[in-house]
């Protein structure tokens, strides 16, 4: 239904954000991961949106990226995890540490996640692993100036990731390697992978 919401920030709770646009303030859900990261009241902010239609409600959830908002998807798409469950695991969790659970079968690490067992947990791995993508494609979120001035490094990151999984590294370790570093806009794909080798054998 909406795309994305861009609009002031009218009240923040931990689970909930008013954001006012065009006069109307919207009740958008929101994990806790991401009412920590939003800035004051008052502030403008661009807010991706999943539109949950019941028959006893119609609920708007919101993410400050797409990655989060797609990952939101895969989520609730598993048998037995809904839009609420879904929320729970990403208060609980990034979506980039969901990636690691997923990738390396960690399903303590989601069962942490308030209302979610290990068979959710199993469930979710299962459903999961073939469909999680070892990188984010739009990794930087819009409310991030800093991050999109680095978007440009992305292309050479995702080589990196991909040189070293055909190095025979798992997609999990070949993730949190190259998440560990510090990226410039100076630094081609060969750079990256030097620096992430050096990490990926402390790992």
């Amino acid at each position: 239904m909406y795309a994305y919401i861009k609009g002031e920030i009218a009240d923040i709770t931990e689970d909930n954000l008013v954001l006012e646009c065009n006069n109307i303030g919207y009740n958008i859900r929101i994990p806790l991961s991401v009412a920590q990261r939003l800035p004051g009241v008052g502030a403008a902010v661009k807010i991706y949106t999943y539109t949950s239609v019941r028959e006893d409600a119609l609920n708007l959830f919101g993410f400050l990226s797409r990655d989060d908002l797609e990952i939101y998807k895969k989520l609730i798409a598993v048998n037995g995890i809904g839009p609420k469950g879904a929320l729970n695991i990403l208060s609980a969790m990034s979506a980039d540490e969901l990636r690691f659970a997923i990738l390396s079968g960690d399903a303590k690490a989601i069962a942490k996640a308030p209302g979610i067992g290990n068979k959710s947990a199993e469930r979710i791995i299962l459903e999961l692993k073939d469909k999680i993508k070892l990188y984010c494609e739009e990794p930087f979120s819009d409310n991030d100036t800093a991050a999109q001035n680095l978007s440009v490094t992305s292309s050479a990151q995702n080589e990196a990731m991909e040189a070293l999984t055909a190095l025979g590294y798992s997609p999990a370790e070949s993730l949190k390697a190259v998440k560990q570093l510090t990226i410039t806009e100076d630094m081609d794909s060969g750079a990256i992978l030097k620096q992430a080798l050096r990490v990926i054998s402390t790992l």
